[in-house]
């Protein structure tokens, strides 16, 4: 009975769904995060009757045929690049981009990878480095008798040092855009890699055209609409109890087949 199956892909699709969904809500407070969507596909179907097919002698055509589908899959999970609100930290080494792009980290392997996540601080070194300890890049170097460091919306680091009347340019922040940012491969921990979807990156300077802006002693909140979230949870969810209602109804008829007396 294809009931049975039809209705079994829409439980694992819901399922899928609300995985999705799960992970968007628990990350509702992780800097830079950008909610994901799970999209579906109908599955192939078979043709009963085709359309188009000769039904007389005379002529005549079926006008529409019959064709009965063989439930859903899932065709992507889609990464909503939507702006997060800034949220003010007074922290002098937090950044926030307003507008596109990503920050560039060095991994330990050597590779370049991206993110949005602007809660920066400083190592041992006095560089400028994630919470994982990842290095920015291009590096940027605070002297350690600075007692003052602004970094302009165009990505100029400047550091003001005792004794010295004029702040000290130690670098420039560069931004990276995709054109396909959804199609960045997403390693966790807040990080992207380039790939093939992605496209290669573009590196600029933050506020030329095509690049966002930074703003210092702040970070990009999530772009999770809880309300968004819990609506499309309930859909989800009544949406794998109705499919879980034909496979109730498909068994109920088949139990009623297999007690027929000849």
């Amino acid at each position: 009975m294809r009931a049975l199956r039809t209705a079994a892909t829409g439980m694992m699709a819901q399922q899928l769904n609300v995985e999705v969904i799960s992970n968007n809500i628990a990350n509702m407070n992780t800097v830079g995060f950008k909610r994901q969507r799970a999209e579906f596909q109908d599955l192939m179907y078979q043709s009963l009757e085709r359309q188009g097919a000769q039904s007389s002698e005379a002529g005549t055509v079926v006008p529409t045929g019959v064709q009965v589908g063989h439930g859903v899959k899932a065709g992507s999970v889609y990464r909503i690049t939507e702006q997060g609100s800034a949220t003010r930290t007074d922290n002098r080494f937090d950044l926030a981009i307003s507008g596109r792009g990503f920050l560039q980290i060095t991994l330990p392997s050597g590779e370049t990878a991206y993110t949005r996540a602007g809660n920066l601080a400083l190592n041992d070194q006095g560089q400028l480095v994630t919470d994982d300890g990842y290095a920015v890049n291009p590096q940027i170097t605070i002297p350690q008798d600075a007692v003052e460091v602004t970094i302009s919306k165009s990505g100029q680091v400047q550091v003001s040092q005792q004794g010295q009347p004029a702040p000290t340019v130690v670098g420039t922040i560069e931004l990276a855009t995709f054109v396909n940012e959804a199609g960045l491969e997403a390693l966790g921990d807040n990080l992207f890699l380039e790939s093939g979807a992605s496209g290669p990156a573009t590196t600029g300077q933050p506020g030329s055209p095509g690049f966002g802006e930074l703003l210092q002693g702040y970070t990009e909140a999530s772009n999770v609409d809880a309300v968004s979230e819990i609506t499309a949870l309930i859909a989800a969810q009544r949406a794998y109890e109705m499919n879980s209602k034909v496979i109730n109804t498909a068994d109920e008829m088949l139990n009623v087949s297999t007690q027929l007396k000849q």
